[in-house]
């Protein structure tokens, strides 16, 4: 049986490894080695990277087999995702992994900029005791003025009110109620520059906020402001901070990122009063772990199939952990739609009844075209190219809430028309402390089997001896027949179904001769799932 490889390109935290989990085969090479890389990508399912491995559209093609791009860290500079989702790969980074530790870095700035704690050990290692040449200044009664005031960004307003500093942000995407409530003041940006003694930067690097804190913000800045950047490098215009600090218009600055790295000369190196760390934001042993187990998990789950929440070229938002299982009933359901139908439908219609009802069902859909669709496109579906398969097939897709079912707790119906005008439709629920996955309806039949492992169905005349027949037949050829669900019409008029879950999947040989045997208008089978 083939393992799924995973491909880590960089050098990871151990419990990375530990957190995969058995049943993956590793393999290892220097990411920053591009004909290394691209030499070992083919065969491989998954990748991990930091931030040395460059998977751009070459890369992203070299792995025939790719299913997910895992970046251990925050920053996804080094990964094309707008290639990585043409081709259907799931990319997944550790968004949070590092937001402790980024935080903590920029306090640290803030007080060596404010106290001149670098300059003063290199003196005094020098061999010079000059205490009145690095006098310093207070947080205290001081405004810190935050720009972007998202994870990081809060945490370092929680820590720097136990400094006793005023605390002013500028966040055009966070509301300024929820700030205050917090004891954060949100202010447009011009005021944020005129009133802040301290600065600190908290945005990703995007085209709009490249060059953001350039000559036009320098100008504005409150005079003598000390400024620190440990986010993006290029968000802080590095030729206009080293003016406005010879200039004396900005007093110190604390810089961890620069727009090109690995930055080893700069002209802010040649100032007294910068202090500059080689981007080490995300750089404690802690979030490395972090950031290891988090991918590794979010691989893990890619690779078995399932529905990522963290992946972040599938923006679906946060999925409940409840809905897991019913994500993959629906995908199972989709799939048994399409071997139902023979072909794709013209509408699909995706509707959620009871319990579950009360969750977000966004993903629903998702994976029910994900289902539906797995069959006939090559090179398979993903989450990540669902939509865009679905789009170029002209398939319009609807997710509806019905009303809760007197038999069941929840269920998910799939139902279609088909280019004829034919419906088509299955309806599956969850059942027992281990949430077993049921078919309870099928073409207008009511069945009861497990919706795992092969499945078999004959749609035939109503005989005495249909179940007989079937079930010789299957016997004769050695199938396992684990369960069965017989279903005949209401009215009495029209075909029986045989549904039959089975040890192993049903040959087209045999299938073929049991549906001759019971004279079956027709006969079709899924392959084995989990």
């Amino acid at each position: 049986m083939h393992k799924p490889v995973v491909l880590i390109a960089e050098e990871l935290s151990p419990a990375t490894v530990d957190a995969l989990g058995a049943g993956f085969e590793i393999r290892y090479c220097a990411g920053a080695d591009r004909d290394e890389l691209l030499a070992a990508l083919p065969g491989a399912d998954a990748v991990l990277v930091r931030s040395a491995t460059r998977m751009d559209a070459e890369a992203i093609a070299a792995g025939d087999r790719l299913k997910v791009i895992g970046r251990a860290g925050v920053g996804l500079d080094n990964v094309d995702v707008t290639a990585a989702s043409r081709a259907g790969v799931m990319v997944v980074n550790a968004a949070t992994s590092n937001i402790v530790s980024a935080a903590e870095l920029t306090v640290g700035l803030l007080l060596s900029v404010a106290r001149n704690i670098p300059q003063a050990d290199a003196a005094l290692r020098g061999g010079q005791w000059q205490r009145s040449r690095f006098t310093g200044v207070e947080l205290a009664d001081k405004t810190l003025g935050i720009i972007g005031l998202g994870r990081i960004g809060s945490l370092v307003a929680r820590r720097m009110a136990a400094f006793g500093m005023r605390l002013l942000a500028h966040d055009p995407y966070v509301p300024a109620a929820s700030a205050e409530r917090t004891g954060v003041h949100v202010v447009g940006l011009d005021e944020l520059l005129e009133n802040s003694d301290f600065l600190t930067v908290h945005l990703p690097r995007t085209p709009e906020t490249t060059g953001l804190i350039g000559f036009d913000a320098l100008q504005r800045v409150k005079p003598g402001v000390r400024l620190v950047n440990a986010a993006r490098g290029g968000i802080v215009d590095e030729a206009e901070l080293y003016a406005a600090l010879k200039e004396g218009r900005v007093a110190a600055a604390g810089i961890d990122v620069f727009a090109t790295e690995p930055c080893t000369s700069s002209p802010l190196f040649e100032l007294d009063n910068v202090v500059v760390t080689p981007h080490l934001g995300a750089g404690t042993a802690e979030a490395q772990e972090r950031a290891g187990v988090s991918v590794a998990r979010s691989v893990r789950q890619a690779l078995s199939g399932r529905f990522v929440p963290e992946a972040v070229n599938v923006r679906l938002g946060e999925v409940d952990a409840e809905l897991d299982p019913w994500l993959a009933l629906t995908e199972r359901l989709g799939t048994l739609f399409t071997a139902t139908a023979g072909r794709l439908p013209s509408r699909l219609r995706v509707t959620a009844h009871g319990e579950i009802t009360r969750h977000d069902l966004t993903a629903l859909r998702l994976s029910a075209v994900k289902g539906v669709l797995g069959p006939v496109v090559e090179g398979g579906v993903t989450y990540v190219n669902a939509s865009l398969h679905a789009e170029e097939r002209g398939l319009e897709t609807e997710l509806v809430a019905g009303p809760g079912s007197a038999e069941h707790r929840s269920l998910v119906r799939i139902e279609g028309i088909l280019p004829s005008g034919e419906p088509v439709a299955v309806c599956g629920t969850l059942t027992g402390h281990r949430s077993g996955a049921r078919l309870v309806e099928i073409g207008g039949h009511t069945v009861d089997v497990p919706l795992s492992g092969s499945l078999g169905f004959f749609l035939a005349p109503d005989t005495p001896d249909l179940l007989t027949r079937v079930g010789q037949t299957l016997a004769d050829a050695g199938a396992r027949v684990e369960s069965l669900s017989l279903s005949r019409p209401a009215d009495g008029t029209g075909p029986a179904l045989v549904a039959l879950a089975l040890g192993a999947p049903l040959g087209s040989a045999v299938l073929d001769d049991a549906a001759l045997r019971v004279d079956a208008a027709r006969a079709w089978s899924l392959e084995a799932a989990g």
